[in-house]
Protein backbone atom coordinates (compact mmCIF):
# COMPACT_ATOMS: atom_id res chain seq x y z
CA UNK A 1 0.00 0.00 0.00
CA UNK A 2 1.70 3.02 -0.96
CA UNK A 3 1.26 6.44 1.30
CA UNK A 4 -1.30 8.11 -1.04
CA UNK A 5 -3.64 5.13 -0.58
CA UNK A 6 -2.75 4.42 3.19
CA UNK A 7 -3.53 8.52 4.16
CA UNK A 8 -6.73 7.94 1.91
CA UNK A 9 -7.31 5.07 3.93
CA UNK A 10 -7.33 6.66 7.16
CA UNK A 11 -9.08 9.64 5.85
CA UNK A 12 -12.07 7.07 4.99
CA UNK A 13 -11.57 5.65 7.96
CA UNK A 14 -12.05 8.99 10.07
CA UNK A 15 -15.19 9.64 8.08
CA UNK A 16 -16.87 6.31 8.22
CA UNK A 17 -16.01 5.64 11.86
CA UNK A 18 -17.27 9.17 13.43
CA UNK A 19 -20.16 9.86 11.66
CA UNK A 20 -23.75 8.68 13.29
CA UNK A 21 -24.53 5.11 13.44
CA UNK A 22 -25.45 2.07 15.69
CA UNK A 23 -21.93 2.56 17.31
CA UNK A 24 -21.87 6.29 17.87
CA UNK A 25 -25.55 6.49 19.17
CA UNK A 26 -24.88 3.60 21.73
CA UNK A 27 -21.96 5.40 22.61
CA UNK A 28 -23.84 8.66 23.18
CA UNK A 29 -26.39 7.42 25.37
CA UNK A 30 -23.57 5.42 27.60
CA UNK A 31 -21.89 8.29 27.75
CA UNK A 32 -24.92 10.41 29.53
CA UNK A 33 -25.96 7.47 31.58
CA UNK A 34 -22.86 5.75 33.26
CA UNK A 35 -19.86 8.54 31.70
CA UNK A 36 -16.76 8.09 30.09
CA UNK A 37 -14.57 5.99 31.53
CA UNK A 38 -17.17 3.36 32.35
CA UNK A 39 -18.20 3.23 28.77
CA UNK A 40 -14.10 2.35 27.80
CA UNK A 41 -14.56 -0.93 27.60
CA UNK A 42 -17.30 -0.61 25.39
CA UNK A 43 -14.98 2.01 23.15
CA UNK A 44 -12.00 -0.29 22.88
CA UNK A 45 -14.50 -3.47 22.26
CA UNK A 46 -15.97 -1.55 19.26
CA UNK A 47 -12.36 -1.34 18.07
CA UNK A 48 -11.39 -4.18 18.57
CA UNK A 49 -14.04 -6.55 17.09
CA UNK A 50 -14.26 -4.27 14.41
CA UNK A 51 -10.71 -4.50 13.06
CA UNK A 52 -11.02 -8.19 13.46
CA UNK A 53 -14.14 -8.01 11.73
CA UNK A 54 -12.42 -6.07 8.92
CA UNK A 55 -9.58 -8.38 8.58
CA UNK A 56 -11.73 -11.20 8.32
CA UNK A 57 -13.37 -9.93 5.90
CA UNK A 58 -10.87 -9.33 3.67
CA UNK A 59 -9.77 -13.17 4.41
CA UNK A 60 -12.89 -14.69 2.85
CA UNK A 61 -15.97 -14.23 5.15
CA UNK A 62 -17.21 -11.55 2.99
CA UNK A 63 -17.18 -13.10 0.12
CA UNK A 64 -18.98 -15.93 1.34
CA UNK A 65 -21.11 -14.75 2.43
CA UNK A 66 -21.43 -12.38 -0.63
CA UNK A 67 -22.23 -15.67 -2.76
CA UNK A 68 -25.10 -16.58 -0.39
CA UNK A 69 -27.42 -13.94 -0.34
CA UNK A 70 -29.36 -15.74 1.93
CA UNK A 71 -27.43 -16.21 4.67
CA UNK A 72 -26.01 -12.54 4.44
CA UNK A 73 -29.50 -11.45 4.76
CA UNK A 74 -29.97 -13.71 7.52
CA UNK A 75 -27.13 -12.27 9.46
CA UNK A 76 -28.52 -8.90 8.79
CA UNK A 77 -32.27 -9.68 10.42
CA UNK A 78 -30.27 -11.21 13.30
CA UNK A 79 -28.36 -7.72 13.80
CA UNK A 80 -31.53 -5.99 13.15
CA UNK A 81 -33.41 -8.07 16.15
CA UNK A 82 -30.56 -7.39 18.03
CA UNK A 83 -30.18 -3.70 17.32
CA UNK A 84 -33.88 -3.08 18.11
CA UNK A 85 -33.00 -5.05 21.64
CA UNK A 86 -30.31 -2.36 21.88
CA UNK A 87 -32.54 0.33 21.29
CA UNK A 88 -35.26 -1.28 23.54
CA UNK A 89 -32.43 -0.90 26.24
CA UNK A 90 -31.45 2.30 25.81
CA UNK A 91 -35.08 3.76 26.00
CA UNK A 92 -35.56 2.59 29.47
CA UNK A 93 -31.69 3.32 30.74
CA UNK A 94 -33.12 5.56 33.02
CA UNK A 95 -31.59 8.30 35.54
CA UNK A 96 -28.19 9.93 35.51
CA UNK A 97 -28.41 9.88 39.59
CA UNK A 98 -25.84 8.46 41.30
CA UNK A 99 -28.70 6.15 42.99
CA UNK A 100 -30.45 5.44 40.01
CA UNK A 101 -27.66 4.07 37.89
CA UNK A 102 -29.42 1.86 34.61
CA UNK A 103 -27.58 -1.14 35.17
CA UNK A 104 -24.40 -1.67 33.35
CA UNK A 105 -22.64 -0.25 30.49
CA UNK A 106 -22.08 -3.05 27.59
CA UNK A 107 -18.59 -4.44 28.04
CA UNK A 108 -15.55 -5.10 25.82
CA UNK A 109 -17.10 -8.63 24.90
CA UNK A 110 -20.50 -7.39 24.01
CA UNK A 111 -19.70 -4.52 22.26
CA UNK A 112 -16.66 -6.64 19.98
CA UNK A 113 -19.30 -9.25 18.88
CA UNK A 114 -22.05 -6.44 18.28
CA UNK A 115 -19.67 -5.57 15.52
CA UNK A 116 -20.86 -8.74 13.56
CA UNK A 117 -24.86 -7.74 13.40
CA UNK A 118 -24.23 -3.77 12.66
CA UNK A 119 -25.41 -3.08 9.18
CA UNK A 120 -22.80 -0.13 9.01
CA UNK A 121 -19.66 -2.06 9.90
CA UNK A 122 -20.57 -4.97 6.92
CA UNK A 123 -20.71 -1.84 4.71
CA UNK A 124 -17.91 0.14 6.16
CA UNK A 125 -15.59 -2.66 6.41
CA UNK A 126 -16.35 -4.81 2.79
CA UNK A 127 -15.99 -1.03 1.39
CA UNK A 128 -12.62 -0.94 2.98
CA UNK A 129 -11.96 -4.25 1.73
CA UNK A 130 -13.29 -3.68 -1.78
CA UNK A 131 -11.41 -0.33 -2.08
CA UNK A 132 -7.67 -0.52 -0.56
CA UNK A 133 -6.39 -4.17 -0.98
CA UNK A 134 -6.11 -5.82 -4.34
CA UNK A 135 -6.26 -9.35 -6.27
CA UNK A 136 -2.62 -9.94 -4.47
CA UNK A 137 -3.54 -8.66 -1.18
CA UNK A 138 -2.95 -11.55 1.31
CA UNK A 139 -3.87 -12.42 4.98
CA UNK A 140 -0.56 -10.05 6.43
CA UNK A 141 -2.16 -6.82 4.56
CA UNK A 142 -5.53 -7.57 5.51
CA UNK A 143 -4.52 -7.63 9.15
CA UNK A 144 -2.92 -4.40 8.49
CA UNK A 145 -5.86 -3.04 7.21
CA UNK A 146 -8.17 -4.06 9.68
CA UNK A 147 -5.57 -2.92 12.83
CA UNK A 148 -5.36 -0.09 11.26
CA UNK A 149 -9.48 1.08 10.41
CA UNK A 150 -9.51 -0.25 14.08
CA UNK A 151 -7.14 1.95 16.15
CA UNK A 152 -8.14 5.10 14.21
CA UNK A 153 -12.18 4.15 15.04
CA UNK A 154 -11.45 4.52 19.16
CA UNK A 155 -10.72 7.95 19.03
CA UNK A 156 -13.65 8.47 16.85
CA UNK A 157 -16.26 6.67 18.25
CA UNK A 158 -14.71 7.76 21.82
CA UNK A 159 -15.68 11.70 21.28
CA UNK A 160 -19.55 10.21 21.03
CA UNK A 161 -18.97 9.00 24.63
CA UNK A 162 -17.37 12.14 25.87
CA UNK A 163 -20.14 14.23 24.57
CA UNK A 164 -22.88 12.16 25.77
CA UNK A 165 -21.02 13.00 29.43
CA UNK A 166 -20.37 16.48 28.88
CA UNK A 167 -24.18 16.73 27.98
CA UNK A 168 -25.01 15.10 31.62
CA UNK A 169 -24.52 19.16 33.20
CA UNK A 170 -27.26 19.85 30.92
CA UNK A 171 -29.42 16.68 30.63
CA UNK A 172 -29.35 16.73 34.32
CA UNK A 173 -32.79 15.87 35.66
CA UNK A 174 -35.15 12.26 34.87
CA UNK A 175 -37.25 13.65 32.67
CA UNK A 176 -34.66 15.10 30.82
CA UNK A 177 -32.69 11.97 30.48
CA UNK A 178 -35.76 10.06 29.56
CA UNK A 179 -36.02 12.22 26.56
CA UNK A 180 -32.31 12.32 25.38
CA UNK A 181 -32.67 7.97 25.73
CA UNK A 182 -36.08 8.12 23.65
CA UNK A 183 -34.44 10.27 21.45
CA UNK A 184 -31.11 7.99 21.07
CA UNK A 185 -33.27 4.59 20.66
CA UNK A 186 -35.34 6.33 17.81
CA UNK A 187 -32.78 7.47 16.06
CA UNK A 188 -30.63 3.77 16.54
CA UNK A 189 -33.85 2.58 15.23
CA UNK A 190 -33.95 4.69 12.37
CA UNK A 191 -30.40 3.97 11.73
CA UNK A 192 -31.64 0.30 10.76
CA UNK A 193 -34.93 1.12 8.40
CA UNK A 194 -33.27 1.03 5.07
CA UNK A 195 -31.52 -2.37 5.73
CA UNK A 196 -34.75 -4.42 7.58
CA UNK A 197 -36.52 -2.54 4.38
CA UNK A 198 -34.49 -4.59 2.01
CA UNK A 199 -34.68 -7.86 3.97
CA UNK A 200 -38.03 -7.65 3.76
CA UNK A 201 -38.27 -7.31 0.07
CA UNK A 202 -35.64 -10.05 -0.42
CA UNK A 203 -37.75 -12.24 1.94
CA UNK A 204 -41.22 -11.75 0.85
CA UNK A 205 -41.12 -9.67 -2.60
Amino acid sequence: MSLLTFLSFVIYSIVTSITPGPNNIMLAASGLNFGFKKSIPHILGIGFGFGVMVSLVGFGIGATLGQSAVMYETLKIIGIVYLLYLAYKIYGAGSVQADERPEKPLNFIGAALSQWVNPKAWIMAMGAIATYSTVDSHLAEFIFIGTVFGVVSIPCVGIWAYMGERLQKIVNNQKKVQLFNGSMALLLVISIIKPSIDSVKFFFF
